[in-house]
């Protein structure tokens, strides 16, 4: 088949690389002048199968207000007369109870998992480099009350079959030794051992490179204007340089997915949720992290990638807005100088870019109500995590085959009148 993948970030150049392997004939289309220049491009770089949690969680709506009114927040809301966000909001609130957290984290769990197994063949196939590491993922909880709110965790990763192991303040500074400085802030960590970390733009040029070599064609500069739909099926995607047919397009468009689909009557739950990053580089080895430590107080993770320190966290939902606000490069500074204070602040580069979360923190892949038209979109802060498994996932829909995982509950009919 000749498929359009509208979007060259890490879902859509995943999605593309296993199509073409699907032996498919596949064209990437994207504004930007190369891969990975958006959303992609200087995210937190942990790569965590087992730290793989919806948002949306029992206690969320009384600790946000808390949130909202701490220094270093974690969440900043800016409310704006915006209906779309009004009804992620409402919807994000009904999946705060322990019932929907469990059904939404085992959905998360099944596909980082198999996301895992993705990418561990798709490195051994391709050689491919991206600063990776595999040292795990050390969640550091800095008082009682986080430990104990990870029992829930707990449950969830060993009802999964995921490894993790409890450790004490010894045991975190065992696995990152440059804690030690910092032993009397921290109460304990949960490791998540098969966790991994690396960077996202390098490993989604790096596989552009080998998809172009299979023969995918890559369409820079190009502007998607819209989907030609006609008797129910998607012909192809309008650009501002002409029409590209299709027989399947995949729409992996990160937070701008539901604009496209919304004429259709697709009703595709999906917000910008603005994330920061700041790349710092090392200054003393000896104090800086040697995989990702995620910093439970701020929801910040700081991950080692090659010489360089990657600190990216925060959510704020301020619609689709890209500004770099000095307070929250604040925040990042100081949880990364307070645990980890070998790389030079002042030398850093400060990024933002637009994850495009669900309301149940599980992204939508698969088909919708338009026969040839698929998604593969809506995975907020996991999508480099989450990127090998979805994009073969989203291969095998498209080519009719059975795949390796349950699908079903993973598209956009699972929000009903969707």
């Amino acid at each position: 088949m000749k498929i359009a993948v509208l979007g060259a970030g890490v879902i859509g150049v995943t999605s593309a690389w296993y199509l073409a392997k699907a032996g498919h004939e596949v064209t990437v289309i994207d504004r930007q002048a190369g891969p990975a220049l958006e959303t992609s491009f200087a995210n937190a770089g942990e790569v965590s199968f087992g730290y793989c949690s919806p948002w949306a969680a029992p206690g969320i709506p009384k600790k946000a207000i808390k949130w909202l009114m701490m220094e270093h927040a974690p969440l900043i809301l800016r409310p704006k007369m915006d209906a779309a966000m009004l009804r992620w909001l409402t919807r994000m609130l009904r999946n705060c109870t322990a019932e929907r957290y469990a059904i939404n984290k085992s959905r998360m769990l099944r596909l980082a998992d198999y996301s895992r197994t993705s990418l561990a063949e798709l490195r051994r196939d391709t050689n491919i480099e991206y600063d990776q590491r595999m040292k795990g993922t050390l969640q550091l909880f800095r008082t009682r009350e986080q430990l104990d709110a990870s029992l829930k965790d707990q449950k969830a990763l060993k009802e999964d079959g995921i490894a993790y192991e409890v450790l004490d303040p010894e045991g975190c500074i065992r696995m990152e030794p440059a804690l030690a400085h910092a032993r009397e802030k921290i109460v304990g960590g949960l490791l998540t051992p098969n966790d991994e970390t690396g960077d996202c733009f390098k490993f989604t040029n790096g596989l552009a490179e080998r998809a172009e070599a299979r023969g995918v064609r890559f369409a820079y500069g190009r502007t998607i204007q819209g989907l030609r739909v006609e008797g129910g099926r998607c012909l192809g995607v309008e650009t501002d340089r002409g029409f590209e047919a299709a027989d399947a397009v995949v729409v992996a468009l990160g937070s701008y997915s539901p604009l496209l689909v919304k004429p259709f009557g697709i009703d595709l739950p999906v917000y910008p949720v603005k994330g920061y990053s700041l790349t710092i580089p090392i200054v003393d080895e000896a104090r800086a992290p040697e995989s990702t430590v995620m910093d439970e107080s701020y929801k910040i993770a700081i991950t080692r990638l090659g010489n360089r320190i990657r600190v990216g966290g925060m959510a704020e939902i301020s619609g689709f807005t890209n500004d770099l606000a000095e307070a929250r490069r604040r925040t990042l500074e100081h949880s990364v100088t307070d645990l980890f204070p070998g790389g030079d602040v002042k030398q850093a580069s400060f990024w933002s870019g637009l994850r495009p979360m669900t309301p149940d923190g599980t992204p939508v892949i698969g088909p919708t109500k338009i026969a040839g038209l698929f998604l593969n979109t809506g995975h907020g802060t996991l999508g480099w995590t989450m990127s090998s498994g979805s994009g073969r996932l989203l291969a095998d829909l498209v080519s009719g085959r059975t795949a390796d995982i349950d699908a079903r509950d993973l598209a956009v009919a699972r929000y009903g009148r969707a």
